[in-house]
């Protein structure tokens, strides 16, 4: 009979806990359901933490933290499930911002947590920290600064401009079919920045668009990476275990990398041994290779010399492949549902750049002449705010912060997003005009540039890691999209959907379909 109680008191108190288990969830619903109704804020779950609100909007993550963070006053605290180590907080204040980045850089390095999701990138320059990043950083700075790097960039653009980009739209103009711009932009970018820094033109662009799999594996790759930062990291390793979901796709795109920039690398090492070789032209991949030799003897990395120009060069063609395409393709886009914007940028090509050398015919212009377009730099940066290229920023403090904008206390190691996504859509920053496509905002009295803090426009990053090759973007955008808009005019093809990917890259999440139109 005592046993007979025993057990009856046991089952009874489990039921007990149960039961209030129960009512403890029923209660946090209807609060949620009753919160819905009036806020975005994700419900803090019990066990499972705001996983559940993360999941229901994954189909739209950027757009989703910009309604909360607007409603939080711009940082808030993330809670995950107790057992997945996915506590973080979310940020878009540019206090945190400049303070992160620039006030505090050496308390936020890029550190262990990044690399692993981050894997990879290896050793290139946005894993890199201390001593690496310092090699990187001045590596990669004195070979853009290079004449005749200068030269190659500008070569480069107005051939695969002449050869590449213009017998394809020419084409569809002609024959009235859609196009995806998108597509088309990334294929342009790809080709320029592996002609920049690995001398080898692979020519996804061109009339029949090949499929090369290193090129479409750019997108598998950030989309993979996004994956990381929204599932436990025992989740998406089990995944890579598995070989299953998007790990599935990173790992084939990881040996698509491998298989395009290794033979690319070993030609340039056959070429250089070879004794009958006369002094080539300058390019940018054997520059790269000289400009290291020596230079990493003394630092740990964890590769050889062989995978770890891999790493630099697979770095390089990220930076240069998926900012610039991304930022020209939400351009047109811009461009086509505000004309009067494009009306004004095609005056100031006729007079800065035309009717400078009394040209009636389009005609390619240097890197000088690029400057008075300011009007489309102008244009160009609205883009960048509200489009940014890089959705969001990863970093973790070493040690315990307070951050200054709220006096939260966040702990070593603690994962901190960046959203700079969301900072162009804020009205606090930007005014309750935020959401407008005002080139105008971007241009002085004076009228020339006029240049934001990088914490308030954080489109290349800010602080110390400002990305390297702003200008250079700057440059062939301008000289992209002055010969569209010179020569055609674009239309959106009726009914297309445009929205944001969920991706480390905001791209247009089903490309951006239109036809094109030729100019008199």
């Amino acid at each position: 009979m005592a046993l007979m109680a025993v057990n009856f008191l046991e089952t009874l108190q489990i039921l007990v806990v149960c039961f209030i288990f129960i009512l403890y969830y029923y209660y946090y619903y209807n609060q949620s359901r009753i919160r819905s109704k009036k806020s975005s804020l994700p419900t803090n779950w019990p066990v499972v933490g705001m996983l559940p609100a993360l999941l229901h909007n994954c189909h739209r993550l950027h757009d989703y933290a910009t309604e909360v963070l607007k409603e939080c006053g711009g940082t808030l605290q993330c809670r995950g499930p107790w057992f997945a180590n996915m506590d973080m907080v979310v940020t878009c204040d540019p206090a945190n911002v400049h303070y992160i980045l620039s006030k505090n850089f050496s308390n936020y390095p890029k550190g262990p947590e990044f690399r692993k999701i981050f894997d990879i990138l290896g050793d290139g320059i946005f894993n890199a920290d201390n001593e690496l990043w310092e090699i990187h950083r001045k590596v990669t700075l004195s070979l853009m600064r290079h004449p005749n790097f200068q030269e190659l960039l500008e070569t480069t653009i107005w051939q695969k401009v002449e050869k590449g980009l213009s017998p394809i739209l020419q084409d569809c103009a002609k024959s009235g079919s859609r196009i995806d711009l998108q597509d088309i932009f990334q294929r342009f970018a790809f080709d320029s920045i592996s002609k920049l820094v690995l001398d080898h033109d692979p020519g996804s662009l061109s009339m029949d668009l090949p499929n090369i799999p290193c090129e479409k594996a750019f997108n598998d790759t950030i989309e993979a990476l996004l994956h990381r930062h929204t599932l436990p990291e025992s989740c998406w390793k089990l995944q890579k275990w598995l070989g299953i979901g998007k790990e599935k796709r990173l790992r084939k795109a990881w040996d698509a990398f491998d298989q395009y920039i290794y033979p690319c690398i070993a030609r340039k090492q056959e070429h250089e041994l070879s004794k009958n070789v006369n002094k080539a032209a300058f390019d940018g991949l054997t520059a790269f290779m000289e400009a290291y030799k020596g230079t990493t003897q003394n630092i740990t990395t964890t590769s050889d010399a062989k995978l770890f120009m891999r790493d630099v060069m697979l770095n390089l063609m990220l930076a240069g492949r998926d900012t610039t395409s991304t930022a020209l393709t939400w351009l047109f886009w811009l461009l086509a549902t505000n004309p009067t914007v494009e009306d004004k940028i095609l005056e100031e090509i006729e007079t800065n750049i035309l009717d400078a050398k009394q040209c009636q015919n389009w005609r390619p212009f240097d890197v000088e002449e690029s400057h008075k377009l300011v009007y489309l730099h102008g244009a160009l940066c609205e883009a960048l705010r509200l489009f940014p290229p890089v959705a969001l920023e990863h970093k973790a403090p070493v040690k315990a912060d307070i951050l200054p904008s709220t006096g939260l206390c966040i702990k070593a190691n603690t994962k901190v997003i960046l959203s700079f996504y969301s900072m162009g859509r804020m009205e606090a920053i930007w005014g309750e005009d935020c959401l407008e496509f005002k080139p105008e905002r971007w241009i002085s009295e004076k009228g020339r540039v006029r240049h934001e803090p990088s914490y308030k426009f954080p489109a290349f990053n800010a602080g110390p890691r400002t990305c390297l090759g702003k200008d250079m973007a700057f440059v062939q955008m301008k000289m992209v999209a002055a010969f569209i808009i010179y020569n055609y005019r674009i239309q959106v093809v009726d009914g297309h959907p445009i929205s944001p990917s969920d991706s480390i890259i905001i791209q247009m999440k089903h490309g951006f379909m239109v036809r094109l139109y030729k100019r008199n």
